[in-house]
């Protein structure tokens, strides 16, 4: 048979001798999927089912309450074998023993003996027992019966009937009757029920003890989150630490390592418990595994506290709720108190809260103090809310160098009477100076405390915050003295040494906020000078060690292991002004926190204490300068000031201007050049405001212009 074929596409005409030919291939349909097997499908509906996590839940929820009526029933056999034999008397002397304290093992060892002799003799009274039990039973049966017949006898004779004899105790017969026929009805339920009480008692002591395998747990237990710290988990975090002496004791312990723990107590946003360890295991063992313990007690490394307690062989661990630390602590009282006030001497700055949740204030009663950390940390922030609190008293002065220069202690204008701020050489020069002028001031107090022990000075702060920047300064003076340095010619650091070693006895106090410490940027002899240190987080724990020493470090201190960026204003002080655990060497404070223009309201309520501070700034060293203009803005708003003040004054605003040349008598030239002069009060040679401000107008009418040279 001859087929057609019918051409779907028209035969083109043929194409020219140049043009491209073009070649035109149909491509055929793929051909179908061969069909999935049954079994594979099958298969995978059966592990899709198996795998999904509603199955997880439902098989672990399964597990888990199975385990525990299980697990339950064990731990109720135990406690009651426990009750009935010496076992757990046997597991505590075996506990002492393995921790090396035989005082104790002696102790349990005599509890065990006494309970030994008592369960003689209740196993003695026992071969008696069941005559004495027949006798007893016989006894009451016969005098219940007497009473009953007798009972009988007075109601016969009050009612005549001989029958009313046997009626009491007829009617006794039938309520046991009563009774049988009860229990009779409710056997068949007591017998179903019962059991099911039972098994609900069981799972009850388990699911307490959360006695199941840690797959088999809740989502919220076995990721750790609000998981509860037992002695149990405790325990095993530390037999888990990897520490071979460690884990062998506490399987030689009979009680599981029960007995190395302490009570397990709350303390602020989390727990706190002693641990004493067997012997043969040191305490810097366990401090030096802390992520490790952290992560066997499922929280992270900085929820978990490592500290040494003043007795032997024990670590003081404090572990916090998961996630309590990254919540915030609260305004400071200096915000939320306006009627706060401050006291230098007896008083103590509300600082932040310790780890335990209770108020952290520290006393800054001549105490020079040094606060250090990383960058952005919150440093500053620290140092101002001490500043600010101890504004609040009226008696204290304040000399100031920010060496940042961004307006962190811009508040301070109209409190401290020195104000300097930039991060230039030219400022750590007057940085440098201010502090070479508190010398003077110290040298002069002391003189005078020598001709006068009774004299009481107001106390001087010299702050410097970004000190690292004068330590750092590569500029020589002229007289070929560097200004930065560790040196014995260098300037800042010589001065702030002499203030260490002798401002306290006159209350010349120097503060220090440093960044980053290293030996060149924050030398040992002024770290160690200072009595409180405190430290934000820092990189290693060498520089743990220079910002807060080796016996805080020793002790459990550890700054190099906050989070940086996450533990803002998180401090770890060292100092005797704060209170600290007994046995303890430093503790974490959590700062308050008071942002620029809260500080500045609590800056108003400090001037609003005093009677008028004008703050000196310093200005360019070449510019010329109007010596009575100058005598009028040191003075201020003051009244009057004493001539001494004054010089000190026009010292601080231009030491190479107002130098050693400018004396009481020059002083005194300058006012009667202008038709006034100092007068005496109480004795003391004083210069009034108002006698100053006449010799300016005397000055302007007459046309005149005195210039310091």
């Amino acid at each position: 048979m001859t087929e057609n074929v019918v051409h779907l596409h028209k035969t083109p005409e043929p194409p020219a001798q140049d043009a491209p030919v073009t070649t035109l291939t149909v491509v055929p349909n793929p051909a179908p999927a061969a069909p999935v097997p049954l079994w594979v499908r099958s298969g995978r509906a059966i592990t899709t089912g198996v795998t999904h996590e509603r199955t997880k839940t439902v098989v672990r929820a399964t597990a888990r309450h199975s385990l525990y009526t299980l697990n339950g029933g064990r731990i109720v056999a135990r406690r009651a074998w426990d009750g009935r034999t010496g076992s757990r008397y046997e597991r505590m002397i075996r506990a002492a023993e393995a921790a090396g304290n035989l005082e104790a093992a002696e102790e349990w060892e005599e509890r065990l003996q006494r309970f030994r002799a008592a369960r003689h003799h209740r196993r003695m009274d026992l071969l008696h027992s069941p005559v004495d039990a027949a006798k007893g039973v016989a006894v009451g049966t016969g005098m219940s019966i007497g009473v009953l017949v007798a009972l009988g006898v007075v109601m016969a004779l009050n009612t005549k009937e001989i029958g009313d004899v046997i009626t009491p105790l007829q009617a006794t017969i039938e309520f046991i009757g009563a009774l049988i026929r009860i229990v009779q009805v409710v056997w068949g339920t007591l017998i179903i029920v019962g059991p099911l009480l039972a098994l609900l008692a069981l799972w009850s002591v388990g699911s307490k003890q959360q006695a199941a395998p840690q797959w088999a747990l809740p989502d919220n237990v076995r990721n750790g989150e609000g998981e509860p710290i037992t002695p149990s988990i405790v325990v095993k975090a530390l037999r888990d630490l990897g520490i071979a002496p460690l884990k062998t004791a506490i399987k030689e312990m009979g009680d599981a390592g029960a007995s190395m723990l302490g009570p397990i107590r709350i303390a602020g946003c989390g727990v706190e418990v002693d641990v004493t360890l067997p012997s043969g295991v040191a305490t810097n063992e366990v401090q030096n595994r802390r992520r490790k313990l952290a992560e066997n007690l499922t929280r992270h490394e900085h929820e978990v506290f490592i500290t040494i307690p003043e007795a032997a062989r024990t670590v003081r661990l404090w572990i916090a709720d998961s996630g309590a630390l990254d919540e915030p602590i609260g305004p400071s009282p200096l915000v939320t108190d306006e009627t706060m006030t401050a006291n230098y001497k007896t008083g103590k700055a509300p600082w932040g809260q310790d780890l335990r949740g209770d108020a952290a204030a520290i006393s800054l009663y001549q105490r020079h103090l040094l606060v250090t950390g990383l960058s952005n940390q919150g440093k500053t922030a620290a140092l101002r809310a001490l500043a600010l609190w101890l504004a609040l008293d009226r008696s204290v002065q304040f000399w100031i160098a920010d060496l940042k220069g961004i307006g962190d202690w811009a508040m301070f204008e109209g409190i401290a009477q020195v104000l300097i701020e930039g991060p230039s050489d030219d400022h750590v020069i007057q940085a440098t100076e201010m502090v070479e002028d508190a010398v003077e001031e110290m040298n002069r107090r002391i003189e005078e405390r020598r001709r006068d022990p009774s004299i009481v000075f107001r106390p001087l702060i010299v702050l410097v915050d970004e000190a690292q920047l004068a330590f750092m300064c590569p500029v020589v003076g002229d007289d070929r003295r560097p200004y930065g340095g560790s040196k014995a010619t260098s300037r800042y650091f010589m001065a702030v040494r002499k203030i260490h070693n002798q401002g306290r006895a006159v209350d010349v106090l120097m503060w220090q906020g440093t960044q980053d410490p290293t030996d060149q940027n924050l030398p040992k002899l002024v770290r160690e000078g200072a009595h409180t240190r405190a430290s934000l987080v820092l990189g290693t724990e060498s520089q743990a060690r220079m910002a807060l020493g080796d016996k805080a470090v020793d002790g459990g201190a550890a700054p190099h292991l906050l989070r940086q960026g996450l533990d803002k204003g998180t401090l770890v002080v060292a100092s005797d002004g704060i209170t600290i655990p007994a046995g303890q060497a430093s503790i974490t404070v959590r700062t308050h926190f008071i942002d620029e223009e809260p500080a500045a309201e609590v800056a108003d309520r400090a001037k609003a204490l005093r009677d008028g501070v004008t703050t000196l700034r310093v200005v360019d060293q070449g510019e010329e300068r109007d010596a009575l203009a100058d005598v009028a803005q040191v003075i201020g708003d003051a009244p009057r000031l004493r001539t001494n003040e004054v010089l000190k004054r026009l010292h601080a605003l231009d030491a190479k201007v107002y130098g050693d040349q400018w004396t009481n008598d020059r002083l005194k030239s300058l006012l009667e050049e202008h038709g006034e002069e100092p007068k005496k009060s109480h004795g003391v040679m004083v210069i009034h405001r108002d006698h100053v401000l006449r010799a300016l107008a005397n000055r302007d009418e007459n046309g005149s212009a005195s210039a310091a040279q």
